[in-house]
């Protein structure tokens, strides 16, 4: 059911990111959403740096080899997701409609599905992923 569930997060968060990029929608020449937007993408390829050699896997299943920590996992539990949001949202606010709206309401929600199907996974195949989730925040600090 786990499996399910985050594969419909991942599709839903795909979804919203390509539709705002098909509709042009996702990118603007403003100073601001381009700053935030390259903030997120070397949030992500620093996340990715320090997953490794992991591959990824479109069903939430943890991957073999251990919790990951370090890098920006010493602070937020989801980076990646928390990338893709902070990619996504300065386009949202550059072309406010309510179909970007959606789009931007579909790549939150289901990230949100996402990380709690993978946060449930996780804790399962490793017992240490509670003290760790203890000590670190979801996607924002101190928010979430």
């Amino acid at each position: 059911m786990l499996n399910a569930l985050s594969i419909v997060g991942y599709f839903g968060m795909v979804g919203g990111f390509a539709a705002l990029l098909l509709t042009r929608n996702l990118f603007s020449t403003s100073p601001f959403v381009v700053s935030v937007q390259a903030v997120a993408l070397l949030l992500l390829l620093w996340a990715r740096a320090a997953f490794g050699r992991r591959s990824f896997h479109v069903a939430a299943n943890p991957t073999e080899g251990g919790l990951v920590t370090g890098g920006p996992y010493r602070y937020v539990r989801h980076p990646i997701y928390t990338a893709l949001c902070l990619f996504t949202l300065p386009g949202v606010i550059a072309h406010q409609s309510w179909k970007t709206n959606l789009c931007g309401a579909l790549v939150l929600g289901c990230a949100v599905i996402r990380i709690s199907c993978e946060e449930i996974l996780i804790a399962a195949r490793y017992p240490e992923y509670r003290q760790y989730a203890s000590t670190t925040w979801r996607m924002i600090p101190y928010i979430f």
